[in-house]
């Protein structure tokens, strides 16, 4: 399956999640592609910082030049990084993939920006339609925040949109997993940020937790 983790607007932690996921899919024993799309090349960065300190599996990471059907379609799961700073390589992606996985942080900002996400999706033309996927990403720990809720009930009236409900929260240790190169489930196994995760991942990977 190819999968785009994407969003028009930064900041809202496509990134950290690309490379969560790509840890967490080498360990299930599924043959990855990992492509980083965009510009910044953060999730580039935290590979190499992986690299340096040697942790265990490695990964390997291209650049928008493995956004081919052949070269994604080898691998049981292909993950792509998208940033806006490149539009030719969003599109090309678009074009050929099976899902775009949105992570939505908390604000009225964020689901403006998703709407305008979905409307560029809708306009690449291929066969038949991506699955698009929303879940919201950095929410509010403190539960007596309203804003986190209401930005989960406006994903699930977005039209065309399947809205999950994990949550990844605002915690430090999914700032730690970039800066250190290790995933959120490698640094505190037992910790609420990795049981959110297995969580989303659970919800976004069925038939591999099944």
């Amino acid at each position: 399956m190819i999968t785009i983790i994407g969003s028009l607007k930064g900041g809202s932690g496509k990134s950290t999640l690309t490379f969560n996921l790509a840890v967490w899919l080498v360990m299930a024993e599924a043959s990855i592609m990992l492509v980083d799309a965009d510009p910044q090349a953060t999730l580039t960065d935290v590979i190499e910082v992986r690299h340096e300190e040697g942790f265990s599996p490695q990964l390997t990471v291209f650049g928008p030049e493995a956004l081919t059907a052949e070269r994604l379609r080898a691998a049981d799961e292909a993950l792509i990084d998208v940033g806006t700073a490149d539009m030719e390589s969003v599109r090309r992606a678009l074009a050929l993939c099976d899902r775009i996985v949105i992570p939505v942080p908390p604000s009225q900002a964020d689901i403006w920006s998703t709407q305008r996400f979905m409307r560029m999706i809708a306009a690449v033309e291929r066969p038949t339609p991506p699955e698009i996927i929303g879940f919201i990403n950095r929410g509010d720990t403190h539960h007596g925040v309203q804003e986190t809720h209401e930005t989960a009930a406006a994903l699930v009236a977005l039209a065309g949109l399947r809205f999950i409900k994990p949550r990844l929260s605002q915690r430090t240790v999914f700032r730690r997993s970039f800066s250190e190169g290790l995933a959120v489930f490698e640094l505190e196994p037992r910790g609420k940020g990795a049981r959110e995760f297995i969580s989303l991942t659970a919800a976004l990977y069925p038939r591999l937790v099944s």
